[in-house]
């Protein structure tokens, strides 16, 4: 990994791009000490396009059709964020399948509306798990930041944040409520790997202390 104050993040995203987003603001704001390299859509129409245009970054449109299958795919997107050097993979509502190869191992991360290991999994998506979540009855939901890997939902969880889930929630208020904490969650994370506090031990992760300053 690179030195913290050059720590290089590639964004993938879908559509609006709020993670996206958040991400600039919280790097504007000295909250998260890291670059965004690169920033790769998966649709020629998303509105995230525009955040990576306004604040120069560099990015591209791979469309899934454009390829013969999910393999060529994944190699096209991997291979941009090798030549860009990058540190970390973020998915920001990316809804493209992707097979993450060897050397991107624990260096692609997501974050899922709701706490896993409940309410994941294929299908569970965007306001589908908050509708999910309010049939069940849960009192709790929140946002889970977790290595991604090739199953979905799957990989080591980082960290996560709950919400409360109030008797009179629908879909859209309980999902606000969740975006908060994930505006909080996502760089947190993000800023936990930059500085090398993130060490896997198998599916846990355990989060060290910071790193005393030299005196």
């Amino acid at each position: 990994m690179n030195n913290m104050n050059t720590f290089k993040i590639a964004v993938l995203i879908s559509g609006g791009g709020t993670t996206l987003r958040n991400l600039l603001e919280k790097i504007a704001a000295g909250r998260l000490t890291a670059t965004i390299s690169l920033v790769v859509a998966s649709n020629p129409k998303a509105g995230g396009l525009r955040f990576a245009n306004e604040a120069g970054i560099p990015s591209l449109v791979l469309e899934q059709k454009s390829f013969v299958d999910q393999n060529s795919y994944s190699r096209a997107v991997f291979d941009e964020c090798r030549k860009h050097g990058v540190d970390l993979v973020v998915m920001g509502g990316f809804l493209k399948r992707l097979t993450i190869p060897a050397d991107f191992a624990d260096r692609v991360v997501n974050i899922h509306p709701g706490l896993i290991p409940a309410f994941c999994g294929r299908g569970y998506y965007g306001h589908r798990v908050h509708e999910a979540v309010l049939e069940y009855g849960a009192k709790l939901s929140g946002c889970t930041v977790h290595f991604a890997d090739n199953e979905y939902d799957h990989g080591p969880v980082i960290l996560q944040k709950p919400v409360p889930v109030l008797e009179d929630d629908t879909p859209e208020t309980l999902a606000a409520r969740v975006f908060e904490a994930e505006c909080e969650a996502y760089p947190e994370a993000i800023q936990l790997i930059a500085e090398g506090r993130v060490k896997l031990e198998g599916r846990k992760v355990r989060i060290l202390p910071p790193k005393k300053e030299e005196e």
